[in-house]
């Protein structure tokens, strides 16, 4: 029964190329993205997906459910669809989005046989302010046996893992003075960030390689004949494990700390984002999965590659099974979030690609729904790690 998936990808994959065109062509932002959100819960509901719209109190989020009405796992699609400023869909959630949507509607056309549910989860903003991580925390995975998601990327990668990060926002207030005629009534703030920076500059010599601490100035005063009373910095904290990166964190607010008190300004610390944990690939279900890819796809399936990014399918993959597995796009060292990325998506090859990408999701769910020792073997791997 399982080659019907192939017929059905066939009988839907021109709306699939169309949806995801549209989207390219209409980028939206993360959190804004209501008419990509829309445009894929018309497709689930025209298939009979249940709808939740707004779940986790983020308004372009979604739950799409397909319920066999009899016993069986549930399988989960996770689908991205914010874009980047300036280059659209450079990182190809165009795809990933329709991907996702398309495997749960191929897979539900079989699930009345096999039982089960079918599950499609839209989050939004991945790119800054990922939805993931309340659907994580919130309960969204609790009755849920496995999460998916796929990426294009330049060549086929195996889901492999990634760094948990901490976003963090360090607020200097000093006191206002004329720099020329009175500097010694004056705190500068912007003094307090710049010694933020190099006691983090010296704490790069003494982590692990796997750390990552890289930031910015964003706020540092108006003029400079005015002793800066406000200066702001933003950093993105990086490491291989929750645990070790809590630990730098600790380090950096310390540094932090010793700058206020250099300078006499006062200092808040706060989140400007979301933060995400490590991703946990379920090996187990990422072996089935590129075993369908294989077969589905022509690319040869590299190793995972070393990452030292951070991704918001972490957070999902320390409270359910999951995989991020990449696709490749044919054309090795393409770099993502640029133009030439998002242009290849509505190629022939974007095309064909966000097919098998659909085809080879359905296909993993569905040896879910019917291999019972491969479902156990996934949640055996998953409660060992």
């Amino acid at each position: 029964m399982k080659h019907k998936l192939s017929e059905e990808i066939k009988k839907i994959e021109q709306q699939l190329w169309n949806m995801s065109d549209h989207l390219y062509k209409n980028p939206e932002l993360g959190d804004q993205e209501f008419e990509s959100s829309q445009l894929l819960i018309d497709f689930l509901q025209k298939h009979q997906f249940n709808i939740q719209k707004g779940i986790v109190n983020r308004p372009t989020a979604f739950k799409a459910e397909f319920n066999s009405g009899r016993p069986g796992p549930a399988i989960a699609y996770l689908a991205e669809y914010d874009a980047l400023p300036g280059v659209g869909h450079g990182c190809g959630h165009n795809l990933i989005g329709t991907m996702s949507a398309g495997a749960g509607v191929i897979l539900s056309k079989l699930v009345s046989e096999t039982g089960g549910r079918i599950i499609v989860l839209g989050t939004p903003a991945e790119e800054t302010n990922g939805a993931k991580v309340p659907m994580s925390e919130e309960g969204v995975f609790e009755d849920i046996d496995v999460a998916m998601i796929l990426h294009p990327s330049d060549q086929s990668y195996v889901s492999g893992d990634s760094l948990a990060m901490d976003a963090i926002q360090f607020t200097y207030t000093g006191k206002s003075s004329h720099a020329a005629a009175s500097p010694e009534k004056g705190i500068n703030a912007l003094d307090s960030v710049i010694q933020l920076f190099n006691g983090i500059n010296a704490l790069r010599e003494h982590v692990p390689l796997d750390v990552r601490i890289h930031g910015i100035i964003s706020e540092g005063g108006q003029a400079a004949n005015v002793v800066p009373d406000k200066a702001v910095a933003q950093f993105y904290v990086r490491a291989k494990e929750r645990p070790l990166l809590n630990e730098i964190v600790e380090k950096v607010k310390a540094i932090a700390n010793g700058a206020a008190l250099m300078t006499g300004a006062e200092l808040k610390i706060s989140n400007y984002e979301l933060s995400y944990d490590n991703m946990i690939t379920n090996n187990t279900l990422s072996e089935a999965f590129t075993k369908n890819l294989q077969e589905t796809d022509a690319q040869t399936i590299h190793q995972a590659k070393a990452s030292y990014g951070s991704i918001d399918m972490g957070n999902v993959s320390q409270v359910v099974p999951a995989i991020h597995p990449y696709i490749g796009l044919y054309k090795p060292g393409l770099i993502a979030h640029t133009k030439e990325f998002a242009d290849i998506t509505i190629t022939n090859v974007g095309h064909q690609i966000l097919s098998n990408g659909a085809l080879s999701l359905a296909q993993t769910g569905y040896d879910i729904l019917t291999e019972t020792e491969l479902l156990e073997e996934i949640k055996r791997e998953f409660k060992s790690k």
